[in-house]
């Protein structure tokens, strides 16, 4: 039975956080201590820090490490190395209602091969996803088809040279690939937000993959990180582009994933900061991104990213307020694999549309993405202990 909290101020039932039965219920009591632990350690800094590393030495050397990384925190927060492997992580979340999002998470590469073998795997994800209900979004990021320095460089606005135009046109070619891939087989795909100093050029490829296949409904988001002072605008001022050239725009809300290399380039660079001078900022653009989004429902869907309470009680509040079916199709909240299950699984429970982020990809290749989620997590103030609090207190239930 769905546990609900009253909100006094709208006189409206929203889903309650607090109930660990549901929000764990996909778990076992392994999960659950292999979780308890993972976290305690995950909350001690210096072990975040050393963790990389040593980790990569251990690897680089040959140590057996590949073992240890792959039954803990690579099991907690990646579904498999492959999409088969990702079978009953899938099969797990949608027993709990919840869509999975799978994410190949190789990432930092330069060849041109591992671009195209990217953009194939990408392809399977959506074919995947076309015969499976239970995946109902796909995701790629632009550099796991292109270079990074070639993007940098379109973003900076410099000249290309004849090698780096056919590089780039192979690039738009391989997003174009996956985009009529996702249209044909009629599965949303979202382009992830990435750095600053290359977001223009992938902000660019977006509107262009929307207007040509967001005409009947949304098949292409792009990526909006609030932490970024000029992102509220840049949502409202694609809506009236989509609005001009008549697509419905897909938005994908978030905070944003690199606020400390972003500030520390731009201080290294001497060019003023892209992020929110504070926290309470980023969440006044978050809030009113939804609140916008929800009053421009049939002309924008959107998936809200966030592990943050407030944020989801909102969204719950304004779909209720505004009439607005919790099962609406352009509706999603989203949360990564292994990280907030109290607001996925109850969210989920509640009727509303959800679906975790499931990265997968061999341990090696995913290692960057692990690194980042801990180091991310210890700087997230209170993250990591509500994640403990609401494990203990599920352990401590099952124990009663």
């Amino acid at each position: 039975m769905t546990s609900f909290e009253t909100n006094n101020n709208q006189g409206r039932n929203t889903p309650s956080f607090e109930n660990t039965e549901i929000a764990f219920r996909h778990s076992s009591n392994a999960d659950l201590n292999r979780a308890y632990w993972l976290f305690r350690m995950i909350n001690v800094n210096f072990l975040v820090k050393i963790g990389p590393p040593v980790t990569n030495f251990a690897m680089k050397i040959g140590l057996p490490i590949k073992s240890i990384i792959k039954a803990t925190i690579f099991k907690h927060f990646c579904g498999g190395e492959t999409i088969a492997e990702c079978d009953n992580t899938i099969k797990n979340l949608y027993s709990g209602r919840v869509g999975t999002i799978l994410d190949y998470s190789v990432e930092g590469e330069e060849e041109e091969t591992v671009f195209d073998n990217t953009r194939d795997e990408i392809i399977c994800t959506i074919e995947r996803a076309a015969k499976d209900k239970a995946i109902p979004l796909t995701v790629f990021k632009v550099t796991g088809v292109g270079r990074f320095g070639l993007l940098e460089k379109l973003d900076a606005r410099l000249k290309l040279n004849d090698t780096e135009e056919e590089e780039w046109r192979r690039v738009q070619n391989r997003v174009l690939a996956i985009c009529d891939k996702a249209y044909k087989n009629n599965v949303p795909v979202m382009i992830d937000a990435e750095e600053s100093w290359i977001q223009d050029t992938i902000d660019l490829l977006a509107l262009t993959m929307m207007t040509r296949f967001n005409k009947q409904k949304p098949i292409v988001y792009n990526t909006y990180q609030m932490y970024r002072h000029d992102k509220l605008a840049s949502l409202l001022n694609d809506h009236t582009i989509g609005q001009s050239e008549g697509f419905i725009l897909g938005a994908k809300i978030v905070r944003g994933a690199y606020m400390e290399k972003e500030r520390k380039r731009a201080e290294e660079k001497g060019y003023p900061s892209p992020i929110q001078p504070d926290k309470k900022s980023a969440d006044l653009d978050y809030d009113s991104a939804l609140d916008y989004c929800t009053s421009h429902i049939e002309q924008i869907a959107f998936i809200a990213g966030t592990h943050n309470e407030e944020s989801c009680r909102l969204l719950a509040e304004l779909l209720d307020n505004k009439n607005i079916d919790h099962k609406h199709p352009h509706v999603y909240f989203s949360q990564l694999l292994g990280m907030s299950d109290n607001l996925s699984f109850n969210l989920a429970d509640a009727d509303y549309n959800v679906a975790k982020y499931v990265p997968y990809g061999p341990v090696k290749a995913v290692l960057p993405y692990l690194f980042r989620r801990a180091q991310e997590n210890t700087a997230i103030a209170g993250q990591m202990s509500r994640e403990l609090s609401l494990i203990t207190k599920e352990r401590k239930r099952r124990s009663a």
